[in-house]
């Protein structure tokens, strides 16, 4: 079998993990769909956001997302991106997580994902590509769990606004211009996004926008341009919100003496 681009492709491969490498220009939107086997979303280069029903979960570089068999999700891209597939069949087999969640990635971890899609898709099983896939599975069972997603209403109307929201989380509409998009009235639609989520509506949006600065400072962006492009008037304000999540500034961030683990685990 030669190589796809189409994830249906690998679905049915005999062999325990199928790679798939492909290339999405910055708007790109995967519709909602499944796939019969459980799937590593990397991205190389870029950042997209990966929604299922139950959350919505932003993956840099660094990070994976994690997506068993089964169930339905949507990619998108606010950028360029460079990803790479894995398709792992009976990932419960190999003690794989049974739900979804977005990864650390190792130095280790990203090279083997990047070789896997060099290695031809019906691999030898008992030869140097078979025990180069039998790595990935281990990896993958060892990482840790980033908490860079936020949860996702059931009801329609209250997905239409956070959908919009996740796709432009620098949108600066005010509540009631929110809930009118939603066709409620503002007392409906707070008492109903709390229930939804778990969260108030001004929460879950500081939310999407710390965990699209975490990602874009993870980047390499500077503070300055990170702030404006999640949507705060002035660096000021985005340092100050961000110190008050963390506990640390922005640049603090940027230094190699923080853990990022540290820091996405008080959203």
């Amino acid at each position: 079998m030669g190589r796809s681009t189409k994830g249906s492709d690998y679905q049915y491969v005999p062999r325990p993990v199928a790679a798939l490498a492909d290339e999405y220009p910055a708007g790109h939107l995967d519709p909602r769909h499944s796939h019969v086997r459980a799937q590593l979303i990397y991205a190389s280069a870029g950042i997209m956001t990966v929604t299922t029903a139950a959350a919505s979960y932003v993956v840099p570089p660094q990070r994976a997302v994690w997506i068993p068999g089964g169930v339905e999700h949507e990619v998108h891209c606010r950028e360029p991106v460079r990803i790479r597939t894995l398709y792992v069949a009976d990932a419960e087999r190999y003690g794989l997580p049974s739900g979804c969640r977005v990864i650390e990635v190792s130095n280790l971890l990203r090279e083997l994902i990047i070789e896997a899609t060099n290695i031809p898709v019906e691999y030898d099983v008992n030869g140097r590509d078979g025990r180069v896939m039998s790595l990935i599975l281990e990896e993958i069972s060892a990482t840790r769990t980033a908490r860079l997603h936020v949860p996702m209403p059931q009801n329609e109307r209250l997905i239409r606004v956070c959908t919009a929201i996740l796709k432009d989380p620098a949108s600066n509409d005010a509540m009631d211009e929110w809930a009118e998009t939603a066709g409620m009235c503002r007392r409906t639609f707070t008492r109903m996004f709390r229930r939804e989520t778990g969260m108030s509506f001004a929460c879950w949006r500081q939310n999407v926008r710390l965990m699209e600065a975490v990602s874009r400072l993870t980047q390499g962006h500077s503070v300055t341009t990170v702030a404006f492009d999640v949507g705060y008037n002035s660096p000021s304000a985005f340092t100050a919100m961000f110190r008050r999540t963390f506990g640390v500034a922005p640049t603090m961030y940027l230094s190699e003496q923080t853990n990022p683990e540290q820091l996405v685990a008080h959203l």
